[in-house]
């Protein structure tokens, strides 16, 4: 029995060393391949056009930095961005919530007596076609075009508003503005009903003494009067023309004399009226179109 066991034992590491041995070598038979397959791969991807379809890009350089901004250019850009609190009198002004009017032109005012209208007049139609409100923040001007937004400070107290132009008159000697109830009531004049006042035109772009003027020299409730005071002028004038009005107090013809480029030319034709046939003249601007109402 020792015996067959010191065989066994014996056939057993034999055996055992001949695994070792099969073993290591399959080992190092396999690392070879490893390293042969590998080096060939990196062969094969070296050679053009195999491997990768993409290209292989090296690095590239970093790209240029941007030159700085000269000083003085930085500076006007800074400048051409601001917005100014008070934007010129030749630029329109920015859309605000309130915006701020900005100053009248040089030589874009005048000075005279003021008066208002309300009842019966409200809810008529003004001359530039809307309903007459006397609570929004109008006013009617002989010669202003329509839209033209001004300021009117009354002389005895200081206090002003902004009032826009809808409407023409008054057609009162000694006034040269006529005020909504709303705007009489800013400047506190609503009680002494004629005040002393400064307009100014704030709109800009606005020429006030550009375009055609008229001059009326009368108004009639009588039609038959108009018409001769028309037919006698019409033989020194021309154009001639009668104007029907439909005011509270019924209606009214006003005849109108002349079709003169400019205000300043118109004021002397007026003058010119006044000094030959005794008329009170009223200088008018002649809007757009056949004056509203002509009849004859």
């Amino acid at each position: 029995m020792p015996r067959a066991r010191r065989i066994l034992r014996k056939t057993r590491n034999h055996d055992l060393g001949r695994l070792v041995i099969l073993t290591g070598t399959s080992t190092r038979h396999h690392v070879v391949l490893c390293i042969v397959y590998f080096l060939g791969f990196l062969f094969v991807l070296m050679l053009p056009g195999c491997g990768s379809r993409r290209p292989v890009i090296g690095r590239q350089p970093p790209p240029a930095q941007p030159a700085e901004t000269p000083p003085a250019t930085e500076e006007a850009a800074k400048r051409s961005t601001n917005v100014p609190e008070t934007p010129p009198p030749s630029t329109p002004a920015s859309k605000r919530n309130k915006p701020t009017p900005a100053p009248a032109p040089p030589g874009y005012a005048e000075e005279g007596n003021a008066s208002w209208y309300g009842v019966p007049f409200h809810g008529r139609r003004a001359s530039n076609g809307e309903i007459y409100d006397m609570y929004k923040l109008t006013a009617a001007h002989r010669t202003l075009p329509f839209e033209t937004m001004v300021r009117v400070t009354n002389l005895s107290n200081g206090k002003s508003t902004v009032v826009r132009i809808t409407d023409r008159g008054p057609f009162v000697d000694n006034r040269i503005i006529d005020l909504s109830l709303a705007a009489a009531r800013e400047v506190d004049s609503v009680g002494p009903g004629v005040v002393p006042v400064r307009v100014e035109v704030l709109s800009p772009g606005i020429d006030p003494t550009s375009g055609f003027f008229t001059v009326q020299v009368g108004a009639f409730r009588d039609r038959a009067n108009a018409e001769r005071l028309h037919d006698r002028l019409s033989a020194s004038y021309s154009p001639i023309f009668i104007q029907q009005y439909d005011s509270p107090d019924g209606v009214f013809y006003r005849v109108r004399v002349g079709r003169i480029s400019g205000e300043d030319a118109g004021r002397q034709f007026g003058e010119q009226l006044r000094g030959r046939e005794g008329f009170t003249p009223f200088v008018t601007r002649l809007d757009e179109g056949t004056p509203a109402g002509a009849i004859r």
